[in-house]
């Protein structure tokens, strides 16, 4: 297999909402909340629901990468419930190996919701539910140790279980991809995906608020001498700036596509991730994976979701 993803497996459910919504349930425009299963009913009881999805940001990368016809696969929590079902029939669609065998958990299956604000911004509210219970059991050594590439999710790393089934796909996997995820998870976990992105990661994708962060600098002449140091590749998206990879001493960029009619940006990292692991596994230059993670996401921020059609 060419890239295993080990994420949360998320039910995505889309809403669009107004900006007051936001100030009215004191949420951060922009930003991931972890709630718990109260506050999730409460908030959907108030919003029409868009469409629902099986998602998560690794699957969804794994998805895109599938879509271009790659042999990949996925492992991610799910409880044997309706939303689990869906959840696994939706990546077997798409062609995913899924390598988990569900069965009655206490929680439910993990669901998130991604309010759309009128500028395209997307907020999320999760409930993680069993997905955030995933620990070193859950996580197929074969599968692992049979994958090129295993790409992991900062939103995955916690104290506890799901930490143990980072550490233990780290230690057995040939080379190591992760998203930083978000900029909370990056506040709320600093000190250890420094070490991760130092000593144990082979490929680290970012935003620039993510990576600057991560370094304590709003300086992105910082952030590349940082991507210098560690000898590693880092990815960092801009926005309107475009992307850059960084490795060893050299760093390549990529323009951002002009003229957009952005009408949702979920998805918008995760399908780069996908253009850009899709590049690098298939031999392209740095250059030309950078622009095929732009491709993706341009084509994704100007549909509704994380899904390409």
């Amino acid at each position: 297999m060419k890239i295993l993803g080990i994420g949360n497996a998320i039910v995505d459910v889309i809403c669009k909402v107004e900006d007051k919504y936001l100030l009215d349930n004191k949420l951060t425009k922009s930003t991931m909340k972890l709630v718990d299963e109260i506050e999730f009913k409460k908030l959907l009881s108030t919003l029409k629901i868009e469409s629902t999805i099986s998602g998560g940001s690794v699957a969804n990368s794994i998805v895109g990468l599938s879509q271009l016809k790659n042999d990949v696969g996925f492992i991610g929590k799910i409880n044997d419930d309706d939303l689990g079902q869906k959840y696994e029939d939706g990546l077997k669609k798409e062609n995913v190996a899924f390598f988990y065998s569900k069965k009655k958990e206490e929680l439910p299956t993990g669901t998130c919701l991604i309010l759309i604000t009128p500028d395209s911004e997307r907020t999320m509210c999760t409930f993680l539910g069993t997905a955030g219970k995933i620990d070193k059991d859950d996580v197929d050594l074969n599968a692992v140790q049979n994958s090129e590439i295993i790409f992991l999710e900062g939103y995955l790393w916690d104290e506890g279980e799901p930490k143990s089934a980072f550490e233990t796909a780290i230690k057995n996997s040939n080379k190591v991809a992760m998203s930083l995820s978000d900029l909370f998870c990056v506040e709320r976990h600093k000190t250890h995906f420094l070490d991760l992105v130092k000593n144990k990661i082979d490929i680290t994708f970012a935003n620039e608020q993510e990576i600057c962060s991560l370094i304590n600098s709003n300086n992105f002449q910082e952030v590349i001498e940082f991507g210098k140091q560690t000898g590693k590749i880092i990815i960092v998206t801009r926005g309107e700036k475009g992307s850059v990879a960084i490795f060893n001493n050299e760093v390549y960029e990529c323009e951002s596509k002009k003229n957009l009619k952005i009408l949702d940006l979920t998805g918008a990292g995760d399908l780069f991730a996908a253009g850009f692991l899709h590049g690098h596994i298939n031999e392209l230059t740095f250059k030309e994976s950078l622009e095929k993670g732009t491709e993706l996401s341009s084509k994704i921020i100007q549909s509704i979701g994380a899904r390409l059609n």
